[in-house]
């Protein structure tokens, strides 16, 4: 297996792949359904928040506290997005050293967050009748 042969001259990131040994093609494509994992909860935040604001725009009465929970959900599906890949960078980057996998900073961040949110939704259930 080439490590630094002209196959990882053609890949991006190229620095990316210019160092270390190539690694398990099983443990980088693991690493890439991790990083589609992030992907599609993104993608789910993001939606929950733009249907939370839908269902405040069809409402009797609009509630600013609707928008209040819909932007969280946006705002944790953009943090999502945005670290995925830097998460992906930093686990294949690991994989090529042979060193040990980085610790999960987001997934703390979105669980308690997402908690909040949740209580945030109850509350407002129970309060406005959502």
């Amino acid at each position: 297996m080439p490590t630094n042969g002209e196959e990882g001259a053609t890949r991006w990131p190229r620095r990316l792949y210019e160092e270390g040994e190539e690694p398990d093609p099983r443990f980088t494509l693991a690493n890439e359904r991790t990083f589609l994992a992030w992907i599609r909860t993104a993608l789910a935040l993001m939606a929950g928040g733009v249907a939370v604001e839908a269902l405040n725009a069809v409402a009797a009465e609009p509630s600013t506290l609707r928008t209040m929970l819909a932007v969280p959900l946006l705002l944790a599906g953009v943090l999502c997005s945005g670290t995925a890949f830097t998460r992906w960078v930093a686990t294949e980057r690991a994989l090529r050293r042979g060193r040990p996998l980085p610790a999960p900073r987001l997934a703390p961040a979105l669980g308690y967050g997402l908690a909040l949110i949740g209580v945030a939704a109850c509350v407002l259930l129970f309060v406005t009748g959502f």
